[in-house]
């Protein structure tokens, strides 16, 4: 299966796995499944990390590339997920988030997030 993870997904995963669910966990760990971080993500955490609204243990730069040697693989965004953007209601206007949506619809993906306001979207989603 193909999982999208979320920005807090990725940390909790890296630095306190116990934040997990036992299912996103287990879905992690599992070498069958193909893990993604967008590169939406890492710009959201950089720039939280530089307003201080994020403080990590590791530093960005060395966290990814720790994940993927872990087997991570970064998902860069594409023309289809920018214009996929026109298929996704505006039930807010974050745009990492409706990015991050858009993503895990045209990669046909589930998004590994804890944040329910994704529930609003026809977008899969597990925790």
């Amino acid at each position: 299966m193909k999982y999208l993870l979320d920005a807090h997904t990725l940390i909790w995963w890296h630095e306190s796995p116990d934040l997990l669910s036992e299912k996103v966990l287990a879905l992690c760990e599992d070498v069958n499944n193909q893990l993604f971080l967008s590169m939406v993500s890492i710009w959201e955490m950089q720039i939280k990390l530089q307003l201080k609204k994020l403080t990590l243990t590791t530093p960005l730069a060395d966290m990814v590339t720790l994940q993927q040697n872990n087997g991570i693989s970064i998902l860069p965004v594409s023309i289809d997920h920018i214009v996929g953007l026109d298929t996704i209601p505006l039930h807010h206007k974050g745009p990492f988030d409706r990015l991050l949506i858009a993503q895990t619809t045209v990669e046909n993906a589930i998004l590994l997030s804890k944040d329910t306001k994704f529930q609003l979207y026809p977008v899969k989603t597990a925790w």
